[in-house]
């Protein structure tokens, strides 16, 4: 490792050349390690665990990169910062992995068995698990690392016991039987959140009679024939005026030997609604589980695990569930009890891990009663003491916690916190304990055995803004650091994680795990897609960070484990987008993109152009550092403090200084990161490089000493806080070109400790900021003017301005030299706003002045004139062939929306441009 004063720096910007060894130097100093104890104040952010199984995605991309800003902006405000590591066990994620490999070698999980299969994962969790760590770490991420924890490592494993314990011991956690979402092919329950419902489908509303016992029928409609073998009842309105003859009376069913009643139930018919009567399958729908229980109806499950008919849906037992709802239609068809039937568009949940169509199934589980907690986490947001950001986010928390429904909170799997309940065969007692029984609780009996399904991942993912800190013990760090100060995360998580954990952080430590809950946009592709591995447009953040060629990224997408033709897919998505693959950009390139993302509260359109753009903004940092301000800051003598200025241009980049400072430091008070971003791109980029630099290098190398010496102590300094500022956005480049900056006594020996800038480090200057913005203006209107009309740069022109504001007419005369040499004027004059204005001239409006240069002596008039209408011409080509393009429908309609959408900027700058065009054509003949 070399340090960053020892790092040999190119002449252009390389993010090779310094990444790896200022991480490495930041780790050894223990930069990012925390105080359990201190008299500082804490700040503290968790990071939302990544999946032990997962790699580095663009959305995590995206969360550390605002963590991060916001812990190294705290850091060096002198807060005691804490941002807790670690990563999720992902109990079906990772179980699903393993068995796939399992399968490869040709033998299962059970051929291993459970203890045998356990110590597996456990292998693959070392070999595998730890790669999005090191891919976290390439992103600059200032986590305390020492303190990485990991889901099932045994302080946690304590901490889920010791919460399941309590929660049944109060009540709170039940074992009973209910209607569950089962998975048939992980063969596991599943909570609503892990259930996706927003793909819907085309179906069919299919109709069938019951005949009823004593002569007449009554018809029901249903999406899922297969489910008449466990209906116990058809129900009706109680008011429906066409059934209430039959209601009490008894139905027959067509394949088994029962009967079963039609009822009436005002919550579950609608006399509107079809033949206003309703199937009832007790044991498979929610509804209809809770029409049941109203109702004393009998429950009879058709399904075994893997989704074949059981014996109670005789006669079809064996068959898979799909092709027995044709062989029930065939078989009903036969009868003569089908009655037609309707097109209907549906969405059945699918298991958001494997896409299987999830069966509800009546299934004897473990259930957490949310009712109390729910509450409680509800009120914590309305009286904020969590605040959501932005607001109208809450709308998807309360919603989900509204009905304050019993969460499932058992899995049938063998990788997770195994349940602490031992059954006893003797007397069938449960004993459930955090620590694991020699006997039964009860009867004293050995012969005891533990449940075999383990917690869902979310459970213990609910408590991680505390049990990381040491609950159930009462640590320091417990003391110092909860409640945490933010948690960062995308808004699509906030029914899987933001609500379970308030619900456990109050339920278990009386106060709530965050004080705000920052949410970020979904990253999608650059046409506003999903990104999925199957169509090719996930990129991989260090893909970008790196750079890779198409070539490499085919030969990536070919090692996927999915279908061929979902591979094939992919590949040709990515021959279409990234025909040239990708240029390195390095790392802080990367996060400045993420970050200036975030200023727009809708889905991210994330493109890679962007980033390498942004590339060129830390050229530019670095070109201003390297190439033009040490070179002139060398043999200074550094003076401590804010410097004195001594121009006009020293008073304008200290007054701005103050006020980037005051709206950086308030934008991150308020969250508003992505304005940040534009404010540091802005003062450096167009103030402090494009005007200040180029405003002092007269100064810079001229005779005058004292204004020297001076200009040096400002430049110093702005670039000092400059990069102070963007540090924790950029890390990597402001860390090694503060290095190189000549500094006071006692500088700290890092950026990431130096102090983040303060109203101090500027100078408020309201009269320096309307002079500066005077002479900016009519410079800029000069140049204007010249490239408008092809005058070179270079050649001397005449200027006159025409007002009245004494103001702006005593700062022109003041910087009339300075005003000369930016814009290359020989002859420059102000007057009144009534003087005749002279033949020939080009106009504009500057600081509320005319501005006025004569051009009948510098340009050839027909000349000119000839050249504009060949640009008009050339526009007016280009626009009418952008036209048909955008005109023509199967364009429209076939083309990628990231190039309609290119054709479509082109086509507006080719406007734009033409408007300006044919004002200089008239501005020329009226000359």
């Amino acid at each position: 490792m070399r340090k960053p004063n020892e790092i040999e720096l190119p002449k252009t910007f390389e993010p090779d050349a310094i990444e790896r060894d200022l991480y490495e130097f930041w780790m050894e100093g223990g930069y990012f390690e925390a105080e359990d104890t201190s008299d500082k104040p804490p700040y503290c952010i968790v990071i939302p665990p990544p999946n032990v199984t997962g790699a580095l995605h663009m959305g995590h991309a995206l969360t550390v990169t605002i963590q991060d800003m916001l812990v190294r902006w705290r850091r060096m405000q002198g807060y005691n910062t804490l941002w807790m590591p670690g990563c999720d066990h992902a109990g079906i994620a990772t179980q699903m992995v393993v068995e796939r490999q399992l399968r490869n070698e040709g033998t299962s999980r059970h051929d291993l068995g459970r203890e045998k299969f356990i110590e597996r994962v456990w292998q693959w969790k070392e070999q595998y698990g730890n790669r999005i760590t090191e891919q976290l770490k390439r992103m600059g991420v200032s986590l305390d690392w020492p303190r990485e924890r990991f889901t099932m490592d045994e302080g946690l494993s304590r901490a889920v016991r010791h919460a399941f314990v309590s929660l049944y011991e109060t009540g709170e956690v039940v074992r009973d039987n209910r209607l569950i979402n089962w998975c048939s092919s992980c063969r596991t329950a599943l909570s609503d959140v892990e259930v996706d419902r927003d793909e819907p489908e085309a179906a069919e509303m299919w109709s069938f009679a019951y005949e009823i016992v004593g002569g007449g029928e009554i018809i029901v409609a249903t999406t899922r024939p297969e489910t008449m073998l466990g209906d116990t009842a058809v129900v009706v309105h109680p008011d429906d005026e066409r059934y209430k003859a039959v209601v009490g009376k008894m139905v027959k069913h067509p394949f088994q030997d029962r009967t079963f009643p039609i009822v009436a139930d005002a919550l579950l018919a609608d006399p509107e609604l079809g033949t206003g009567a309703v199937k009832v399958t007790p044991a498979h729908d929610p509804n209809d589980f809770e029409c049941g229980k109203r109702n004393n109806l009998a429950f009879i499950d058709i399904f075994n695990d893997d989704a074949t008919v059981n014996e109670n849906g005789a006669p079809f037992t064996g068959l898979d569930r799909f092709e027995a709802r044709k062989k029930v239609k065939e078989a009903i068809r036969e009868k003569g009890l089908e009655r037609g039937s309707n097109p209907h568009e549906y969405a059945p949940g699918r298991c958001q891990r494997c896409r299987t169509v999830v069966e509800p199934k009546l299934s004897l589980q473990w259930f957490a009663d949310t009712a109390n907690m729910a509450e409680a986490a509800m009120d914590a947001v309305r009286d904020d003491r969590t605040r959501f950001v932005p607001k109208h986010q809450e709308h998807r928390y309360f919603e989900w916690l509204s009905p304050k429904m019993p969460w499932c909170i058992s899995r049938q799997l063998w990788w997770g916190h195994r349940i602490p309940a031992w059954y006893c065969d003797e007397c069938e007692h449960i004993t459930v304990a955090a620590e694991t029984p020699a006997s039964c609780a009860k009867c004293g009996s050995t012969n005891i055995r533990q449940d075999e399904d383990v917690l869902d991942t979310w459970f213990s993912s609910a408590l991680w803004p505390f049990s990381t800190l040491g609950w159930p013990k009462k640590t320091d760090a417990l003391k110092t650091f909860y409640p945490t100060s933010v948690l960062e995360t995308g808004y699509d998580i906030i029914t899987f994680w933001v609500s379970r954990m308030m619900m456990m952080g109050i339920r278990f430590m009386g106060d709530v795990p965050f004080k705000h809950v920052l949410l970020h946009p979904m990253v999608r592709d650059q046409d506003g897609n999903k990104m999925s591995k199957s169509k090719g447009n996930v990129i991989d953040p260090l893909d970008v960070v790196e750079g890779i060629s198409l070539e490499d990224m085919i030969e990536k997408t070919k090692g996927l484990t999915l279908p061929d033709a979902e591979i094939q897919s992919a590949i040709a998505y990515q021959k279409d987008h990234f025909p040239n693959g990708f240029a390195k950009s390095g790392t802080d390139a990367l996060r400045y993109t993420l970050a200036a993302y975030t200023g727009q509260d809708q889905d991210i359109r994330f493109s890679v152009d962007r980033v390498e753009s942004n590339r060129k903004f830390c050229n530019k940092i670095w070109q201003a550092t390297l190439g033009f301000s040490l070179p002139n800051l060398e043999g200074m003598t550094v003076i401590s403090g804010t410097p004195a200025p001594t121009t006009m241009a020293d008073r304008w980049i200290l007054a701005r200084l103050h006020k980037v400072i005051g709206d950086v430091n308030k934008g991150l008070e308020e969250f508003r990161v992505g304005e940040v971003t534009q404010q540091l791109y802005h003062f450096f980029w167009d103030e402090l490089c494009s005007w200040y630099i180029e405003l002092q290098k007269s100064v810079f190398f001229g005779d005058d000493n004292e204004k020297r010496s001076a200009a040096q102590q400002v430049l110093r300094h702005t670039l000092d806080v400059s990069l102070r500022l963007l540090h924790p956005l950029m890390p990597f480049v402001t860390e090694v070109l503060w290095q190189q900056l000549p500094k006071p006594e006692g500088a700290p020996e890092t950026i990431m400790i130096a102090p983040f800038p303060s109203a101090a480090d500027g100078v408020e200057n309201a009269d320096a900021i309307k002079e500066a913005t005077v002479l900016m203006d009519v410079v800029t209107q000069v140049r204007a003017i010249r490239s408008e009309y092809n005058v070179a740069p270079s050649r001397p022109i005449s200027l006159q301005l025409h007002t009245d504001d004494t103001t702006v007419k005593s700062i022109l005369e003041t910087d009339a030299a300075m005003l000369k040499s930016l814009a290359k004027i020989t002859h420059f004059e102000v007057q009144n706003a009534d003087a005749p204005v002279p033949a020939g001239c080009a106009t504009a409006m500057a600081a509320g002045a005319q501005l006025l240069i004569p051009l009948k002596e510098i340009i050839d008039m027909d000349a000119e004139r000839a050249r504009l209408n060949r640009e008009k011409t050339k526009l007016e080509n280009e626009i009418e062939r952008t036209t048909k393009k955008l005109s023509n429908e199967k364009f429209v309609a076939n083309a990628p929306p990231a190039v309609i959408e290119k054709e479509r900027t082109k086509d507006s700058e080719n406007k734009a441009q033409l408007v300006k065009i044919l004002g200089a054509i008239k501005r020329l003949d009226d000359m």
